[in-house]
């Protein structure tokens, strides 16, 4: 087994793997291309909402049904492989169905597609759960903030490229066709990142939890875990509140393209800067999680946040807002990087993948922020969007001095 630790093949892999998935989900990605593809099959507004929840919604649902299946099980690749076949043949077969049907069908061409989205996020509900299990048997608790770290920089590489590529793949072809052959490719790149992973070598696990003899019981010691341990309670809920940023983010532009009338160039150069933001802080955040040092990426992405949130309102010009979106960029990866690690490092061995879930799914319950962000701004305006997402973040901020390394 201690062979398998800390392998420099398994450190490769796992970048190969964040690369290549992010070329290929980037493609779909829920504030640009989606919204035009489900567009172009339908005008409802209200459908480009529900499809892209459909992408997200899946891989929370099943996260705690995974931990059930999985935590007394000793090795886990070989589930992980089913995972990724699934995901595989749920992207390549939006593709397909896009080529057959799109000119002819349209409604049934985005029935397809959602069915598509969400087996595709489904899998990767287990996904999650079977993937941190075996980085955590891979890695040390040190090594594995440094590897996870690399993970996201490349990660971040590639949805530039992507995005440059989809770009190129827009213009050069027409709709629907374009959309077809922009995830026929990207299933195709996809799969080399899901086949890099598939070949990890997996230690075996020592400790295992028994299995309960049914659902209901291990919602029920899952609950009592979560009441027991203290230093799990601070944690999911730190990273619940830690979501608050997404009160005001889907926010700010629209305040940018009141105040200071953004073309669409300009509106591409302030994803871009998030995106830059993102891979480049991977270089600071890879450094503090090797010396051990999560807590204080948390605290330095929360005190970042709220500098941002606290300033934007003030913006005047589109460098100044670049610069905010680049921080927040820098401050959601510092975020993922460090709750990944944490849930890691204090969860017993035997009952990782049941702390893994409980986080992800408490903590999920943030993704519905920026609908009370929508209606603050409705009925109050800007300034308390603004004052409503800081004081969330100081509170996240104050948890978050309890977080256990």
């Amino acid at each position: 087994m201690k062979n398998s630790v800390n392998r420099f093949s398994n450190h490769i892999k796992n970048i190969l793997h964040g690369f290549f998935v992010s070329v290929a989900v980037t493609i779909a990605e829920p504030s640009t291309i989606l919204p035009l593809m489900v567009h172009y099959f339908s005008q409802s507004s209200v459908l480009v909402g529900i499809f892209a929840s459909l992408l997200r919604g899946g891989a929370v649902l099943v996260q705690l049904v995974a931990a059930f299946y999985i935590q007394s099980h000793s090795i886990v690749l070989p589930y992980l492989r089913r995972v990724f076949l699934a995901r595989f043949l749920s992207w390549f077969s939006i593709g397909v169905f896009i080529l057959l049907f799109g000119k002819t069908h349209p409604s049934l061409t985005l029935f397809l597609i959602g069915a598509g989205l969400f087996f595709f996020s489904f899998a990767a509900g287990f996904g999650a759960i079977f993937f941190n299990e075996i980085s955590a048997k891979m890695f040390t608790k040190e090594y594995l903030g440094f590897t996870m770290s690399y993970r996201q920089f490349f990660a971040g590489l590639g949805a530039i490229m992507s995005g440059a590529a989809a770009g190129w793949i827009l213009n050069s072809f027409s709709p629907p066709e374009s959309f077809g052959y922009l995830f026929i490719i990207s299933s195709l790149l996809m799969a080399i990142g899901l086949s890099a992973f598939a070949t990890v070598k997996e230690p075996v696990k020592e400790k295992t939890a028994k299995k309960e003899k049914s659902f209901a019981k291990f919602i029920k010691n899952a609950v009592s875990l979560l009441n027991k341990d203290k230093a799990l309670k601070i944690q999911v809920f730190s990273k619940l509140f830690s979501n608050a940023y997404l009160i005001a983010l889907p926010f700010i532009i629209l305040e940018a393209k009141e105040k200071i009338s953004l073309t669409g160039t300009e509106i591409g150069s302030l994803i871009s800067a998030q995106m830059t933001g993102s891979m480049l802080s991977n270089l600071l955040w890879g450094k503090l999680a090797a010396k051990g040092r999560n807590k204080t990426i948390v605290t330095l992405s929360l005190s970042i946040l709220l500098l941002v949130i606290s300033s934007v309102h003030f913006a005047t010009s589109i460098y100044q807002y670049a610069a905010a979106f680049f921080l927040i960029g820098a401050s959601i990866d510092g975020l993922r990087l460090s709750f990944g690690n944490l849930i890691l490092i204090i969860a017993p061995q035997e009952y990782r993948p049941t702390y893994i879930a409980l986080q992800a799914n408490i903590s999920s319950l943030g993704l519905f922020f920026s609908v009370l962000g929508g209606f603050i701004v409705k009925w109050f305006g800007f300034e308390v969007l603004y004052i409503s997402t800081g004081v969330l973040i100081f509170y996240a901020l104050y948890l978050s001095k309890g977080l256990r390394e």
